[in-house]
């Protein structure tokens, strides 16, 4: 029999694909133990109570939700993590890792990597303030390892409870394979836990980067869309039949995307990563001009339907 795995898996904040629809689907299928907020945005002169308003701690009941921060400012970013503690966020996440143009442009984002002394002047600050704990999630660096060393020992100096690092530099974007290596050298050299993220595809993966790297825990992002059920077939566990629990997360996705005005194109989006191994399923659908965001919600269940049913 194979052996169960139990790191705790985390669900990746995601930009856009990542939004509270997706995350209560996956919360109804399970299989890990927390899923994070895209990231909060946080500029220059912020009026915080408005900017942290609609996290409800609540929305992915009975998995907790963690929030994400980006910005450049440490003050405020250090009180936005407090009132997002005292609203219930158990856990803040700061953004080091994301690679937009629109975001690094800024300051923030993976930027934070080329400037270690702010990227721990932010994480001191969250750290000291914030009653919950605070945590970061890296990429390697901006263009190259050059800052690598030090900014994962400036994450553990500053007070985090825990790295996430998504093994590969902005430079690289999603599509480079994952430079797990990098995960190795981190648990090597903090104490605090590691979390590996990149190429986690299969349950096969899963054990190979804990393995491989002896890192603490996982997180996964875009293959959770391509297969939401990723989770439980790490674990080897599933409460209930495949079919039945991924149908089961679609009600949920649908019925919270209808309530948003114009869902069509995060039905498309949801539908491209699901369909990835059938690229002629995918473009027909992705092509298909629907009369309404209903009746792409009825063919995407039907097509799934029929997938899971054809390989029983």
């Amino acid at each position: 029999m194979q052996k169960t795995l139990n790191p705790r898996l985390y669900l990746a904040p995601m930009e856009g694909l990542g939004a509270i629809e997706f995350r209560k689907m996956l919360a109804v299928i399970g299989g890990f133990d927390e899923c994070c907020t895209e990231f909060i945005r946080i500029p220059m002169n912020p009026h915080l109570p408005s900017l942290v308003k609609d996290f409800d701690p609540l929305a992915t009941s009975p998995v907790p939700q963690a929030v994400q921060l980006m910005g450049v400012n440490a003050k405020d970013l250090a009180d936005a993590a407090v009132l997002l503690a005292q609203k219930g966020a158990h856990r803040i996440e700061l953004n080091c890792g994301c690679p937009s143009n629109t975001v690094t442009g800024k300051g923030a984002g993976s930027s934070l990597l080329d400037t270690p002394e702010n990227l721990y002047a932010i994480l001191s600050e969250m750290c000291e303030k914030c009653p919950a704990p605070v945590t970061a999630k890296l990429r390697i660096g901006v263009n190259d390892d050059k800052n690598f060393l030090k900014n994962i020992h400036l994450v553990e100096k500053a007070g985090c409870q825990m790295i996430t690092l998504h093994a590969r530099t902005k430079a690289d974007g999603y599509t480079h394979p994952a430079r797990w290596e990098y995960i190795k050298v981190a648990k090597q050299e903090l104490s605090i836990p590691v979390c590996g993220n990149g190429d986690i595809t299969t349950p096969q993966a899963a054990r190979d980067m804990l393995e491989q790297t002896g890192c603490d825990h996982l997180m996964i992002g875009r293959q959770a869309a391509r297969d939401p059920l990723i989770f439980h077939k790490i674990r080897a566990t599933s409460p209930l039949d495949e079919t039945t629990l991924l149908l089961q997360g679609l009600e949920t996705f649908f019925f919270w995307i209808q309530k948003r005005g114009n869902p069509l194109g995060s039905i498309k989006q949801l539908a491209s990563f699901l369909l990835t191994n059938e690229p002629e399923l995918k473009k027909s659908y992705l092509t298909t001009s629907f009369e309404n965001a209903k009746h792409a919600e009825e063919k995407l269940i039907s097509l799934i339907v029929n997938r899971l049913t054809a390989n029983l």
